[in-house]
């Protein structure tokens, strides 16, 4: 994956709802998926935090979420799970 300023505007890209490269989607995923592997299930969350139920792949609930709640990092989250198994937006949701 490239550097930190083309992660920053990945997820820029992605908090407007552009579209991004199907090669940086690929990248995006590898990468998480990395992170996902070298993490263990239980983590460290400092408080305050906000604490969210399943979300289910509702991207546009996400980003509701976080216009209501505030913006990482400036807010902590704490998903309890659920969060791409079944809305049409998973990838972007999981992104």
């Amino acid at each position: 994956m490239g550097d930190m300023s083309d992660l920053d505007r990945q997820i820029e890209q992605l908090q407007r709802c552009e579209i991004i490269k199907e090669s940086e989607v690929k990248s995006l995923c590898a990468k998480a998926r990395e992170i996902l592997v070298e993490e263990g299930n239980v983590q460290a969350v400092d408080a305050p935090v906000t604490v969210c139920g399943d979300i289910h792949g509702q991207f546009y609930d996400l980003k509701e979420l976080f216009k209501v709640g505030g913006k990482v990092p400036e807010t902590n989250y704490l998903f309890m799970g659920d969060f791409v198994d079944r809305g049409f937006y998973s990838v972007e949701t999981f992104l």
